[in-house]
């Protein structure tokens, strides 16, 4: 270790740089991580949750597409097993985040994976990526890459837990027609658009958003979770298809 970073003063000075620089790579998204939240706080009391209830969701499934899409299963009496299923496959996509960071985190003991795990969300899993993806095996799991996501996973964390509260707090004082559910799809479509790179992305985003608009009317609400599994089944064949034609090249 003190080949790596010298002294003990001298390996806090890297955390806490690396920490502080994560905080500022995700800091411009906080009008839209707030604007969600709140709107995701609102819509959880706005269906029949309690306070306590709708606080406990925030904190253990941390996860706004999760919850958006369970509330109106929930509002609708849909039995249990569909709520959670629906829930499961919107977050397939943390199979494939944690495969992405896995190397940089295989080092790193099992309760500390899981930790770190609870924190992913799409737009931090993208930008750090984005900035260490290059990186060789041998630089991989470094003090720097860990506390640079540790610094973006916290602000997140602290931004979409405080405002997703303070929407349950007021919700009650939010008057209806304030259409909180167009400010909750634009807050989404800011996340989400960034996040589409390649061409993969692009048909499964496309397909999604088709059939969710003709799978509308199905009972249930399943016309959410049938445009999820078309769009990642879209997705996947198209790079497959783009594989075997790059494999022909």
């Amino acid at each position: 270790m003190k080949a790596l970073f010298g002294s003990r003063p001298e390996l806090a000075r890297v955390r806490r740089d690396a920490f502080v620089h994560g905080i500022r790579i995700v800091a411009p998204l906080t009008l839209v991580t707030g604007t969600w939240g709140v709107v995701t706080g609102v819509a959880m009391v706005k269906v029949g949750l309690t306070t306590a209830q709708a606080i406990g969701m925030s904190l253990l499934v941390f996860s706004g597409s999760a919850q958006l899409a369970s509330l109106p299963l929930i509002a609708a009496a849909a039995p249990i097993w569909v709520v959670l299923l629906t829930a499961f496959v919107i977050n397939l996509r943390f199979v494939i985040f944690s495969a992405g960071l896995q190397p940089f985190f295989r080092r790193l003991a099992l309760r500390k994976r899981l930790l770190l795990a609870y924190f992913i969300i799409d737009f931090s899993f993208a930008m750090f990526l984005s900035r260490f993806s290059d990186t060789s095996d041998d630089e991989r799991g470094t003090t720097e890459q860990i506390w640079f996501f540790l610094g973006m996973a916290a602000y997140s964390w602290i931004i979409w837990q405080a405002t997703s509260i303070a929407g349950i707090l007021l919700a009650a004082e939010v008057p209806t027609e304030w259409g909180l559910e167009f400010a909750s799809i634009i807050a989404l479509i800011a996340m989400t658009i960034p996040m589409i790179i390649g061409k993969p992305a692009l048909v499964g985003a496309m397909t999604a958003g088709v059939v969710a608009v003709i799978a509308a009317g199905l009972p249930l609400k399943l016309g959410l979770l049938v445009a999820v599994v078309a769009g990642i089944a879209a997705a996947m064949s198209a790079e497959l298809v783009l594989d075997k034609r790059e494999a022909k090249q």
